[in-house]
């Protein structure tokens, strides 16, 4: 493992993992963004085709994280990147029992998972602050526990709908984007 400086006045090591994080966040907004413009499109109930895309989301996280675990190893501990994949694993299980039960049940797990998962990225994203960019999902990750809390309490409404909980999907892929492009800046400005 080399920590020689890079050019970009990142170390190597360092210089490496926000390269791989960039191109991660930009695949991240990109799915959000799509998946949430699917399922607008399905948001009043859960169709076949909807369960699978809800199962989809927390899916692609777990995904992600494993991406962004290898990516980083060289840079820090990624043991809370591994508690991510956890939830969101539980998450993705939890989603498909509950779209036997509708709407409001996957209000429920989406919003404790939305909760849990945004706590993690909070702390991960504070973490990483020296490698410049994370502001961004510093802000993203306190978005999402303040968004999963008011994803359950919508939960109970007289007639609940996917609509909120999708539309959380498209701050979340800006805030990737805008971290993206960040850290491009701060490895260029370094």
């Amino acid at each position: 493992m080399s920590t020689t400086a890079a050019p970009t006045g990142l170390t190597t090591t360092a210089s490496t993992a926000a390269t791989a994080l960039r191109r991660l966040y930009f695949v991240r907004f990109a799915f959000a963004v799509v998946w949430a413009l699917v399922m607008f499109t399905m948001s009043a109930r859960i169709s076949p085709a909807g369960a699978v895309l809800l199962v989809l989301y927390p899916l692609f996280d777990v995904g992600a994280a494993v991406v962004d675990a290898r990516s980083s190893r060289a840079t820090g501990s990624p043991g809370l990147l591994y508690v991510n994949m956890a939830v969101s694993l539980l998450a993705a299980v939890g989603v498909a029992i509950a779209c036997a039960s509708g709407v409001p049940a996957v209000l429920r797990v989406w919003g404790a998972w939305a909760f849990v998962s945004g706590l993690v990225q909070l702390v991960v994203a504070l973490s990483r602050r020296t490698m410049g960019g994370q502001w961004p999902m510093i802000l993203s990750g306190a978005i999402s526990a303040l968004a999963g809390a008011s994803f359950v309490a919508s939960a109970g409404a007289d007639e609940p709908t996917l609509t909120s909980a999708i539309g959380y999907a498209v701050p979340g892929g800006v805030f990737f984007l805008v971290s993206a492009l960040r850290l491009g800046r701060a490895s260029r400005k370094s």
